[in-house]
């Protein structure tokens, strides 16, 4: 299923050394575990084919064609239709290191230096849309390049964006209209003790755990915005691929 999306040259091609299959394993490798590119193993490609090839995968959108066909396949085996009309907006700060130092800022509510990812996914917590800040960058600010990302991907079905107490104003919400999306702020209960599972907002979160799991995106690492997008979507394709796999395994499922 995934030969298709990662091959970007004829499976004959004269300059071809490494299988596909052993490359995409580096590449898991290196955002599971975290590890240097020269820290690869020996037993995969030379770490700087996979670097080579996985620049290139980024370059042609592999990892989102890829992610945007398994949300929808996943959708429509849990009975949902294939594109969503409800969305869950939110962010996440990552610390900055020495490589990312360039766009690093200060984020004075979580007190500490380095980027922001902001995230859309549905309400099963598959990502929709990513974009990459600093973190000095309100959330607010965020919202029209999420919302314009999310109705691309999903060809205009969304018009309903669930979003924490950030995302208050008239700023937000006129962004989100221009794009033909509501917001919906949810919000803490008053009598708050403790933990507290948020309707809707919840989802997103999981997404972030999720994430997390890949130890490459337990700190901003990349030099360029686009490289740690992407290597998130890579990341967001082996989680979406292995439920696939579960289902494809189940009986009466895919």
């Amino acid at each position: 299923m995934v030969a298709p999306y990662l091959t970007l040259l004829p499976e004959a091609a004269g300059q071809r050394e490494h299988s596909l299959r052993e490359v995409f394993n580096g590449l898991r490798y290196v955002v599971r575990y975290g590890v240097a590119w020269r820290a690869m193993p020996h037993d995969l490609p030379s770490w700087h084919a996979v670097y080579d090839q996985a620049q290139r995968w980024l370059g042609a959108d592999c990892f989102e064609n890829l992610v945007h066909d398994l949300r929808a396949v996943l959708r429509l085996a849990s009975g949902r239709a294939e594109e969503p009309s409800d969305v869950v907006l939110d962010s996440r700060t990552l610390r900055s290191t020495p490589e990312s130092g360039a766009r690093e800022a200060w984020d004075g509510h979580k007190r500490n230096r380095g980027s922001k990812l902001h995230v859309a996914v549905d309400t099963l917590g598959q990502v929709l849309a990513l974009h990459v800040t600093p973190t000095n960058t309100d959330d607010r600010a965020a919202v029209a390049a999420l919302a314009d990302a999310v109705q691309e991907a999903t060809g205009d079905s969304v018009d309903l964006a669930y979003v924490d107490q950030g995302y208050t104003g008239e700023r937000a919400a006129k962004a989100a209209a221009d794009h033909g999306i509501a917001l919906e702020v949810v919000k803490l209960p008053e009598a708050k003790r403790g933990f507290v599972l948020l309707p809707r907002r919840w989802v997103v979160e999981c997404a972030f755990a999720w994430m997390a799991r890949f130890r490459r995106h337990a700190r901003d690492y990349e030099r360029l915005p686009t490289t740690l997008a992407g290597l998130h979507l890579a990341a967001v394709s082996v989680l979406l691929l292995r439920r696939a796999a579960d289902l494809a395994e189940a009986p009466n499922s895919l």
